[in-house]
């Protein structure tokens, strides 16, 4: 059975910007333009980010550098195109053999950096210890029905599952960055294993792009061109190096790109920003598919929350008009309050409504809860300008429903952290990744999900999601999705405010990146990176 008749539609997503105040000094000659590496002569492509690498192993780092400086040194068995379909990478095939295998067939033709050749072995290392080592992330999530991974021969990896499931190979091609087996075996747990000191020459092993050669905490992060890559076009990447450059703010990477000190910002542009940089000399805005969308959650572990009176009542004290109009500048567009976003054209009803702006349903609904003190803590991202200025909207609107948001914005890595740890009666957030509706929901939704932040335990949402992930048909799947919507809705287990498109600037002495859907891979994927080279 082959992989078009058996892979689940992909679509990949979504949101995530920064802003506010003052740079590090940068590292000198870092943009002198001088290159590590021989072939084309294109300089060094500078990048600016907003946070620190928190370690060096792809499967568990936590912010979107670990994974934009990981993506440049270790191999996806698959990558995503521009409108969200699945494509080869290390994998050159993949699908199932029957009903409980699936299988991935990997290139011939890549090495790690120590010389020793990629094969299944490394691939089917790296998938088994994360069943048995359980690290947090998505990958994990993606697993469940995965029993065991083995290597068949040198080029062929094959999953044995416990129940037929239609999306459970291309996903976990897509999530998973395999490692080097030689390396990372020897140091233990495959969860607690951060990969933040080289080898003894000064490098880390590895197999992308680009090789990290300088790490300055807190300020850069440099990595030097290999000399073969079979996924460029010109099988080698064009830049001499890459170097992450980490800013305090979107504001200040902004300036550093309008200087010259920088060539591309990876973090989404705030909305405000998108017109006066398309007509600004020397900037180009690169528009990045957003399949993912904003959304409230209520942490149902607190006892006020898990009554769906008191969850209904918040969902009424958000205006989403003037949150849509006022912080995203018309950018973005209404899903209806539904999970099932308007991208997933297969899966969304046509006649979703939104919850309602009526603060004084909220208040009715919050006296019929017998809910004294409705006072709730608001998690959201404070280096997030988007989500940091909607915080403060919604703390407005809901004080007209009687309702006080106290307002705990925090450091990215830190709001993090306190998402994992529930620590919030109200999360607002981004979903960055709504590349399958059934993967989602059981990440979000289920017991157990990583990302069930709402901390769901209901039987018929369950059983549903289930039954949809047996059906091997999309078309099967869509009403038993649709009713799994419903409930989430109902019961207000998310509240979904929008979806949008994501901006990208770099400078326009750059070109030939490759767009990615999602603030995590946009064009800062290592495809994209590889391929840029300077314009003329």
């Amino acid at each position: 059975m082959s992989r078009g008749s058996r892979a689940a539609a992909a679509v990949v997503a979504a949101a995530a910007l920064a802003l506010t105040a003052c740079a590090p000094s940068a590292p000198e000659d870092e943009a002198s333009g001088e290159g590590g590496a021989t072939g084309s002569g294109v300089g060094p492509l500078v990048v600016a980010t907003t946070t620190d690498v928190v370690n060096f192993n792809p499967l568990i780092g936590n912010s979107r550098t670990d994974s934009w400086v990981t993506d440049l040194m270790y191999p996806r068995l698959l990558h995503i195109d521009e409108d969200g379909e699945k494509e080869a990478a290390l994998a050159t095939d993949w699908g199932y053999s029957d009903d409980l295998t699936g299988y991935f067939e990997i290139r011939d033709d890549m090495s790690w950096s120590d010389g020793e050749p990629i094969t299944a072995e490394d691939v089917a290392w790296t998938l088994q210890s994360v069943l048995d080592d359980q690290p947090a992330g998505t990958l994990l999530g993606q697993m469940g029905a995965v029993e065991s991974v083995e290597a068949v021969s040198d080029t062929r990896v094959e999953l044995h599952l416990s129940e037929p499931d239609a999306v459970v190979v291309p996903e976990v091609g897509f999530w998973a960055v395999v490692v080097p087996q030689h390396v990372f075996e020897p140091e233990g747990s495959l969860a607690d294993f951060a990969n933040d000191a080289p080898q003894a020459d000064g490098s880390w092993v590895s197999a992308g792009p680009y090789a990290l050669t300088e790490v300055q905490r807190g300020q850069s992060y440099t990595m030097e061109r290999v000399e073969d890559y079979p996924l460029a076009d010109d099988g080698a990447p064009n830049a001499s190096e890459v170097v992450f450059r980490v800013y305090p703010d979107v504001n200040t990477e902004l300036l550093a790109l309008e200087s010259g000190e920088v060539d591309l910002v990876a973090n989404a542009l705030p909305p405000s920003q998108v017109e006066r940089l398309r007509s600004a000399d020397g900037i180009e805005v690169a528009e990045v598919p957003g399949l993912g969308y904003a959304h409230l959650v209520y942490n149902m572990d607190e006892p006020r929350l898990a009554q769906v009176d008191v969850r209904r009542a918040l969902a009424a004290a958000v205006d989403y008009d003037t949150i849509r109009e006022v912080v995203l500048q018309g950018q973005a567009v209404s899903a209806g309050s539904n999970p099932l976003i308007p991208v997933l054209s297969r899966f969304a009803p046509e006649d979703a409504e939104e919850y309602a702006f009526d603060p004084q349903a909220a208040r009715d609904l919050m006296a019929s809860a017998g809910v004294d003190d409705p006072s709730f803590r608001l998690l959201y991202n404070l280096t997030d300008p988007v989500m940091a200025q909607a915080a403060q909207l919604m703390e407005e609107q809901a004080a007209e429903a009687g309702i006080t948001l106290e307002l705990d914005g925090r450091e990215r890595n830190a709001y993090l952290a306190a998402t994992d740890a529930g620590d919030y009666d109200v999360y607002l957030g981004n979903f960055a990744i709504m590349d399958d509706p059934v993967t989602n929901f059981r990440l979000s939704y289920l017991p157990g999900g990583v990302i069930n932040y709402t901390h769901v335990d209901d039987p018929e949402l369950t059983a549903l999601v289930e039954e949809a992930g047996r059906q091997l048909e999309v078309a099967d799947q869509v009403p038993v999705m649709q009713e799994a919507a419903e409930i989430v809705k109902d019961q207000v287990y998310d509240n979904i405010l929008y979806t949008q498109n994501l901006y990208i600037a770099h400078s326009d002495e750059w070109s030939g990146f490759v767009v990615q859907p999602s603030e995590l891979l946009s064009v800062v994927n290592p495809v994209s990176l590889a391929n840029a080279t300077t314009a003329g």
